[in-house]
């Protein structure tokens, strides 16, 4: 197995770490994203926009790091979580709710987080170099819309690209003819900033070249 698990399914992340030549193998982890965040508003009360998408992360991030394949290896989990206009926004899952988003932010802005949660899970005792670091952070991307008629949108939601997305748009799809411009890392918007990934492997005491195909 590659030194890097992505605990995650997002074909988006995957690309995002091929494309930047990163080795890593795919485990994804079986996380009940409303129950965590449920667990954490009890025990913390409500949480803001960075502060979910980084619980989350660490969330899948440890599912994956306690199972029998990720032992040996570097688990990184990650999940995007929009702010708009002081509302969290996850995945909008139907075309109603996808709809009634882009109405909504149409010639608007807003705010995509995407936490970063990476587990050293090489053994300490081994002599294989594990730090136990357990680590995490959060970076944040402002995106700006273009003005988006009624007809662009039925049209756009009707392709099912930003059902699964959070804040229910891509920019590296079908919706990035709906961006105006962005302030901060493209990546954090598609859902993993490589940037991030290598401040967290340095704290864990390896290079980014540690995890280069």
């Amino acid at each position: 197995m590659p030194l890097l698990v992505l605990a995650s399914a997002s074909p988006g992340r995957a690309k995002v770490l091929t494309d930047a030549g990163i080795d890593f193998a795919v485990q994804v982890s079986a996380v009940d994203e409303d129950a965590a965040l449920a667990s954490a508003v009890e025990r913390l009360g409500e949480l803001g926009p960075a502060d979910t998408a980084l619980l989350l992360a660490k969330s899948k991030a440890e599912d994956v790091a306690s199972t029998d394949e990720a032992d040996g290896a570097v688990v990184l989990g990650c999940d995007s979580v929009f702010e708009f206009e002081g509302v969290i926004y996850g995945k909008p899952q139907t075309a109603e709710v996808a709809t009634e988003r882009w109405a909504a932010m149409s010639g608007k802005s807003g705010i995509l987080h995407t936490g970063h949660w990476l587990i050293d899970n090489r053994s300490e005792e081994d002599g294989d170099g594990g730090s136990g670091a357990t680590i995490g952070a959060v970076s944040s991307t402002r995106v700006d819309f273009e003005q988006v008629d009624a007809e662009e949108i039925a049209a756009y939601v009707a392709t099912g690209e930003p059902l699964p997305c959070a804040g229910g748009f891509t920019i590296d799809g079908r919706g990035a003819a709906f961006i105006r411009g962005i302030e901060g890392n493209p990546h954090t918007v598609i859902g993993l900033n490589v940037a991030t990934l290598r401040e967290l492997l340095h704290e864990a005491g390896l290079s980014i070249s540690d995890v280069w195909v």
